[in-house]
This record gives structure tokens, sequence and C-alpha cells, in this order.
């Protein structure tokens, strides 16, 4: 618990302030490099936070300290090193690209000024210092929406985690809400299926759809994670959407790390099988993804396409995240604007369309 004099806050009123409330996007993270030396302490602070390994922290230390720190920072770097832009990370400039666009959007339907900031889980710019800021600028209203769809402890836990931790160091905390999730809300599931169909309009259509997720390990579903029962409603739901069935629409994990059980069908082992069985064009989507990252556009779409041409495959065809586009903003504006009711500076501007 902090001392008093540790608490921070703005002296006087905030009244003044033009800005009085915001909404905080948050994702996952990103090394502010594509090396070593800058993947290490990403990697320390994502892999050690107990939310996404909850083995003994004795144990995992060792093991996290003395293993995986010595080895995995040099091939994530070279995985990294595959996707980065001139502008640099991926996830960073979609991220900041998509804040930017649903600011527009929120300025052109609320009724007053309202703020959209982007915060990461893991690196910078962190959610504490994002929260503080706010305040600092005069916001007394805050929404925070994380964007993982579906909910887990290891993802939207760990972003609640950082946003208590976040509130207990300010001497005037901001009147908060939260988005939990979105996995099955009706704008977003509608925007993802417009995404694949004006995908498949230009590019032309697999002979299979494959969602592929972010696994966590199965122990954590059975011990009360609602991520697996999550993301099978939201596969559901798009199956409904677009009109297919269990084999014209499949769902897998990736990402697994580690030697204890995860979620499963994996994602790896799925895509060997249908090239396996035949199948020459596979298209694969990633709901659980807000944004492109390094789990879409080097696992999925270089390491996947590998695996699949690999075992008599001819070609695994990524479809994009909806980062920044139209189907996202616009559906992730409607979810604020019902989360933010009754807040006077979200409510629709006359003659706005929202």
């Amino acid at each position: 618990m902090p001392r008093s004099h540790d608490y921070t806050g703005v002296a006087g009123s905030s009244r003044d302030q033009p800005v009085q409330a915001a909404v905080l996007l948050v994702n996952l993270g990103t090394p502010e490099a594509p090396t070593a030396q800058a993947v290490r302490p990403y990697l320390a602070e994502f892999l050690g936070d107990p939310r996404v390994i909850d083995y003994p922290r004795w144990l995992w230390w060792l093991i996290l300290h003395g293993v995986i720190l010595r080895v995995r920072p040099a091939r994530s770097a070279h995985a990294y090193q595959r996707i980065w832009t001139a502008q640099g990370s991926p996830l960073r400039v979609g991220s900041e690209a998509l804040a930017a666009r649903l600011q527009e959007k929120l300025s052109e339907a609320c009724a007053e000024p309202v703020r959209v900031a982007l915060a990461m889980r893991y690196g910078q710019p962190s959610v504490p210092a994002q929260i503080e800021r706010l305040q600092r600028e005069g916001v007394r209203r805050l929404l925070v929406l994380p964007l993982y769809p579906q909910y887990s402890a290891t993802s939207t836990g760990s972003v609640i985690d950082a946003v208590a931790e976040a509130m207990q160091m300010l001497r005037w905390p901001p009147e908060l809400r939260l988005i939990n999730d979105y996995h099955d809300d009706a704008a977003h599931i509608d925007a993802l299926a417009r995404s694949i169909e004006q995908w498949w309009a230009t590019q032309g259509r697999g002979e299979k759809l494959l969602l592929s997720f972010h696994g966590i390990p199965s122990r954590y579903v059975r011990e009360g994670d609602p991520y697996l029962e999550q993301c099978q409603a939201t596969t559901e739901a798009l199956r409904q959407r677009m009109g297919l069935d269990e084999t014209q629409l499949l769902m897998s994990f990736q990402s697994r790390v580690g030697r204890e059980p995860w979620l499963q069908p994996y994602t790896d082992a799925t895509v060997r099988e249908l090239a396996a069985q035949g199948i020459r064009t596979l298209d694969v989507a990633c709901p659980g993804f807000a944004v492109d990252c390094l789990e879409t556009l080097e696992e999925i779409a270089m390491q996947n396409h590998e695996f699949f041409r690999e075992a008599g495959g001819d070609a695994l065809r990524y479809i994009p995240a909806l980062n920044d586009t139209p189907n996202q903003v616009g559906s992730l504006a409607a979810l604020v604007m019902r989360h933010a009711g009754g807040w006077a500076e979200f409510a629709p501007r006359a003659g706005s369309p929202a």
C-alpha cells in the first residue's frame, strides 16, 4: 500500500480542463526494436506476469531467468525482424492508427470532447503512465477497452490488474468502467464477417476457412477461465452470420509454449493435417487479434504457410486482422457508446448517425 506522500494527483480543480472523459485502449505490447537486447526486458515483463504463467514464483523465476531469457530473446528477435517495418512494430503502428481512427469517430459522434489514448500492457506506453497522464489532463471518467475480444485471465485479467494498480497510486482516481469482452457483440461479429467476405471478393475463396485463436494452457480453462467457451461462441456466431457449417469453418489454437497441454486442436497440427487430406488452398483468420502482430504476420502468414506447403498444400492465405478499417472502428465506437451510457460526454451529438 503506498504511503500518503506517494500518491499522485493534480492540485486544484480539474473543472477547467477541456477533456473530462477518456477511452483507454490497451493492447499486449511490443519490444522497442527487433533485437535480442530490446526483446529481453519485454519478454521478462510479459512472461514474468503471474497471470500469464502461474507456476510457483520461485520455480518459474529459475526457469525464466535461468533458461528462457538466455535463449528465447534471440529467436524472438529474428521473428520480429521478419515483420518489422520502416515505421516500426506492426502492433504499435496498427494500434496507434486504430486509436486515431476511433478518436475521429467519437469526436464526430459524442456531444462533448472525449479523449482516446493507447497503452500497452507490457512495454511502453504503460497502463499506469497513461492513466496518470489522463488524470493530469483533467479526465474524471475513464472507460478502459482491452483489445482482446475474448476474455482470458492471461490477457484482459492482466489488464485489470494493471488498471487496479494504477488506480491505487492516484489521490483522486477517475470514475472507472472496463469492457470485459466483446466476443459475441453483434457489430463485432458483423465486422469480422464483412472483412472476410470483402477479402474473398478480391482474392477468391479458399477451400476451407480456419479461425486460429491464441492458445492458453488447458488447465486454466479447467480452473475457471472462460476463454475456450468465448472462442467457441465467436466461431459459432461467425458460422451463423456467414452461412458456413463445421466442415467449412474450423477452429484451432496457436502460440503454445512449454510442455503443458494447451487448448486443442493446435493450429500447426491442423494446417498439416488439412494439407495431408488434400486441401490445396486454406484461408486463415485470427479473430482474437484486433491488430496484426507477430502472432499473425510471422507465426500464421509465414511459419504456418511453410508448414502447410511442406505437408502438400499449395497456399495458406492469411486474412488480415480488422486493424483500423471502418468495420472495426465503427463496431468499437458503438461498443464504447453503449458501455459509456449515462456519461454526459458520450451522449450522441445532435444529428450524428451514431
